[in-house]
């Protein structure tokens, strides 16, 4: 029974471990524009243009001049590697 506790203890941390991965970010300031798939807020003098879909979970009412906090995560759309130049040990003349 000691085992069967123990084990199920270890796969809920691991678990949960797994899904915390992703840090979270957050911006707030007032609303400048809304659209289907984005929204753009006003941080001090910068405007942040984020976008979100039909998963991203709104509360309240979402309009320009809102004052906003928006919970966001860094995610990669996509990486191109690129080798590097070899550097040529002997110059031409």
């Amino acid at each position: 029974m000691k085992r069967t506790a123990l084990i199920t203890a270890a796969l809920m941390l691991a678990s949960s471990l797994a899904f915390a991965g992703t840090k979270t970010y957050q911006a707030t300031g007032p609303v400048v524009e809304v659209k289907d798939d984005m929204i753009v807020v006003q941080k001090g003098k910068e405007k942040w243009e984020i976008a979100k879909d039909k998963d991203t979970k709104v509360t309240g009412d979402l309009k320009v001049g809102s004052k906003v906090t928006v919970q966001y995560t860094m995610k990669a759309a996509t990486i191109e590697a690129k080798e590097e130049k070899k550097k040529d040990d002997k110059k031409k003349k």
